[in-house]
């Protein structure tokens, strides 16, 4: 019988990506394996789930916020919903491994495999783990963490330093062939920004302002992905001030782009959130940084992970406090025209990368994987 693989994870891509790049690289171990993803309706795991040609599976969980409220009552009773989704999907599917990279589902999912005695393992993207993975450390079989600063909140014995599972396609992008395809020129240097899988308000409105600085003067170029959701609101905010995107062929604007890595490849410095997932695409493809750490993120985990990147020489944080146009535009030319510089901001991030992140991942899942 091939082996059976359930990974459980959701809600933004930076809980996605990691698990579609461990189930890629057990599909090259294991050949015949059956892989299943556990996700929510919820997230963007039914999108980018059924791109990565997985089957998908969902149970209905929410996540709690702090205060007591409606909205925690409601998130109570998905909560035993939940569990009795994993539990019964558990049950039926029978795997003889689960996986858990984060977001609201990987609790219960991991919960009931570990009590029932599936083998199982967590990922932790950030340098400050959640709650949910503390407390799956204790039941799970392998923590796998992408920082060496982590290491210390997990139990000696079962926790492994792998890095961040990164997709072997973000990096494989030609600099050439995605100039060509966004119809940008290889003279005029390149800055992309984007918020996360869901856009950014802060980030959109500042660089809007930059828009209308460099409208009619491209002493560089922008790709700009707004998120789905923000979309429309920044195109009606720009052509209420006389702009119209398809008129500027300097700057590209986007509600999302499937092929990132034609976006880093096009790219000479990268303006982004400080997801886990975001920091460590960055290091794969060597990209330096001006990063602005999502300011409600549990734990603070952006700071710390953005701390990281700008202790090392691969960024420029940037709080949002302090986010104007003027600021961001400021600091995107600072860099930009500084050709030393952004050489050795390149160089600080590649050092960055730990490329190996699955193939370790997958010695320990064969050790577990009879």
């Amino acid at each position: 019988m091939p082996p059976k693989f359930i990974l459980a994870g959701g809600g933004t891509g930076g809980h996605i990506y990691p698990a579609i790049a461990i189930a890629q690289g057990i599909k090259e171990t294991f050949p015949d394996a059956d892989i299943l993803f556990i996700g929510t309706n919820r997230g963007l795991e039914k999108e980018l789930v059924k791109k990565a040609e997985f089957p998908l599976k969902t149970i209905r969980v929410k996540g709690f916020r702090r205060k007591l409220s409606l909205d925690t009552l409601i998130s109570i009773k998905e909560l035993v919903h939940g569990a009795f989704d994993s539990f019964s999907l558990i049950k039926k599917e029978k795997p003889d491994m689960v996986i858990g990279t984060g977001g609201y589902v990987a609790g219960p999912v991991l919960f009931f495999a570990s009590i029932m005695g599936i083998p199982s393992a967590i990922h932790e993207q950030n340098v400050t783990p959640g709650v949910t993975n503390k407390i799956l450390a204790r039941f799970v079989d392998r923590i796998f963490v992408s920082f060496s600063d982590s290491m210390k909140f997990f139990p000696k014995g079962k926790t492994f330093l792998v890095g961040n599972p990164v997709r072997k396609e973000i990096s494989s992008g030609n600099r050439l062939s995605a100039l060509k395809k966004f119809g940008l020129s290889p003279d005029i240097p390149v800055v992309l920004c984007f918020g996360g899988s869901q856009g950014a308000a802060r980030i959109n409105d500042a660089i809007c302002k930059i828009i209308e600085a460099i409208k009619d003067n491209a002493r560089f170029q922008l790709i700009h992905i707004t998120g789905k959701n923000h979309y429309d609101k920044i195109k009606s905010t720009l052509e209420n001030k006389g702009i119209t995107l398809d008129r500027l062929g300097h700057i590209i604007v986007r509600p999302y782009i499937y092929e990132m890595q034609d976006s880093y490849a096009a790219a000479d410095l990268v303006i982004s959130r400080a997801g886990a997932l975001t920091i460590s695409e960055l290091s794969a493809c060597g990209k330096p940084a001006i990063l602005i750490p999502l300011p409600t993120a549990a734990n603070h985990h952006q700071d710390y992970n953005a701390k990281y990147m700008e202790e090392n020489g691969a960024a420029v944080v940037m709080h949002e406090d302090k986010l104007s146009g003027e600021t961001l535009l400021r600091t995107i030319e600072n860099i930009i025209f500084d050709k030393s510089r952004l050489h050795k901001m390149s160089m600080a991030s590649k050092n960055l990368a730990r490329e190996d992140a699955v193939e370790k991942m997958l010695v320990e899942i064969r050790k577990l994987v009879k």
